[in-house]
């Protein structure tokens, strides 16, 4: 899948597709279904398909720390875009220049001038322009203008629970894995590179592998049963996300104790999915207290994936 890189960067190869817009975190069901609208309009219409998506995204160009953290970051977004069968990714920055931008000054300078969009396929609720003034209604106005089809998309259902990035988010934050699973269809995982840390877990007899975050922070919180995968690896293993509020952490971190494992594997991009919540995460008295705990968590972890196992 080609990954195009700002409106600066669309080129004449460009024009001429059936496209779609939002922020696809997770990449759920949901947007599943819409992705699977667009290859096929795109397929009925010999011509590529695209999405457009915006990085940072729009909530937390406003919000800022205090946006909601993300199912999946960008690098985890395109390749789940890519299974899909899409052909591009526009991704947009979305800046103040962008967020200016009026609605009809998005269709002529993205859709038109930009794409030349044959076919548009849109969230049932969604919203665009400065002031969010553009909606489905004027889309249709300005497809019957020129000459570009727009279909929106119904809200997926299911078992009886409207899909959504939002709700999967609540689910992850209350620890309901298996919810959150089914509403994404797939495992929830988080990847990233493993990072030198502070070595406190090999101090205490555990060694971690620290997956750097960057400034996402993931919806889970706690202490975790876990199987990592990544660069020939499959291994299971007890992970605690969060502040590590007993050596004063400030930024949250990942940190994985792979079971039966003492390996170099800084550096390596790694696949963390959460197996089971374990307990909630806590500051102890002192680094004994703490280790003490980690080899309560291990035991506790260890009897879940015997149990799986039988």
């Amino acid at each position: 899948m080609e990954l195009i890189r700002g409106l600066h960067n669309l080129r004449e190869k460009h024009r001429g597709c059936v496209a779609t817009i939002g922020n696809f975190d997770g990449v759920h069901l949901g947007h599943r279904k819409v992705l699977a609208q667009v290859k096929a309009k795109a397929d009925e219409l010999n011509l590529p398909s695209i999405v457009i998506t915006f990085e940072p995204q729009p909530r937390e160009f406003f919000a800022g720390n205090n946006a909601p953290p993300r199912l999946t970051r960008f690098s985890e977004k395109h390749r789940l875009l890519a299974a899909e069968g899409i052909d591009r990714h526009l991704c947009l920055t979305f800046n103040e220049r962008l967020r200016a931008m009026t609605a009809e000054g998005f269709v002529e300078e993205l859709l038109l001038r930009g794409l030349a969009v044959e076919h548009f396929v849109v969230g049932d609720d969604f919203r665009f322009g400065c002031d969010r003034s553009g909606d489905y209604t004027m889309l249709c106005r300005a497809g019957e203008k020129h000459g570009f089809s727009v279909v929106n998309t119904e809200t997926f259902i299911s078992a009886d629970e409207r899909v959504s990035s939002s709700r999967i988010r609540e689910a992850l934050e209350e620890n309901e894995l298996e919810k959150a699973n089914s509403l994404l269809g797939r495992p929830y995982t988080v990847s990233g590179r493993v990072m030198h840390g502070q070595k406190l877990g090999r101090q205490l007899g555990v060694p971690t592998a620290n997956v750097r975050m960057h400034r996402f922070p993931c919806p889970l919180k706690g202490v975790y049963a876990v199987e990592v995968t990544g660069g020939g690896l499959k291994q299971q293993g007890v992970c605690n996300v969060g502040l590590r509020p007993t050596v004063c952490g400030q930024q949250p971190v990942l940190e994985a104790h792979l079971f039966d494992f003492d390996k170099d594997i800084y550096g390596q991009l790694l696949t963390v999915e959460f197996k089971k919540f374990i307990r909630a995460e806590k500051k102890f008295d002192g680094l004994e207290q703490l280790k003490q705990q980690i080899f309560a968590d291990i035991d506790d972890v260890r009897a879940f994936f015997a149990c799986t196992r039988s």
